[in-house]
């Protein structure tokens, strides 16, 4: 793997943060660092393997990135299709075509929930109060 060289400016506070918790996990700052660029910066095509390692990276993000993924929803059209899917099913057996669209979306939902509840949990960790988060529009 290719690797290239990036310098970062980053406040003291924020790297007394990292440094703390790589002093805490034993591994270099770097690591933690590249692991919460991938965490913060996903790809389209993550595997279970690679959503279960953004979930743990997600710990290094900043509350205010947590804030951010909590509210995250699935976009409207794809709720829309996901619904109208689940309409037709209802109706009729689905194509081939359909029923991989739909496996799709729910793949995609499962994991907006998940990086939703991660979120959550991070946020309770560090004391905040996440009793209104059920105000925050669903997902479907």
């Amino acid at each position: 793997m290719t690797v290239y060289p990036i310098t970062l400016n980053v406040p003291r506070a924020t790297y007394e943060q990292i440094q703390r918790a790589a002093q805490k996990v034993k591994r270099p700052i770097d690591e933690l660092c590249v692991e919460a660029i991938v965490a913060a910066a996903p790809t389209l095509t993550n595997t279970s393997t690679t959503l279960k390692a953004a979930l743990a990276q997600m710990a290094y993000l900043n509350d205010a990135a947590l804030w951010q993924a909590v509210r995250s929803t699935l976009p409207s059209e794809q709720r829309e299709r996901l619904a109208a899917l689940h309409e037709a099913q209802q109706r009729r057996p689905l194509s081939d075509e359909e029923q991989a669209e739909e496996e799709a979306l729910l793949k995609l939902y499962r994991e907006v929930i998940l990086v939703r509840a991660q979120a959550a949990v991070l946020l309770k960790q560090r004391g905040y109060d996440i009793s209104d988060l059920a105000q925050f529009e669903p997902l479907e």
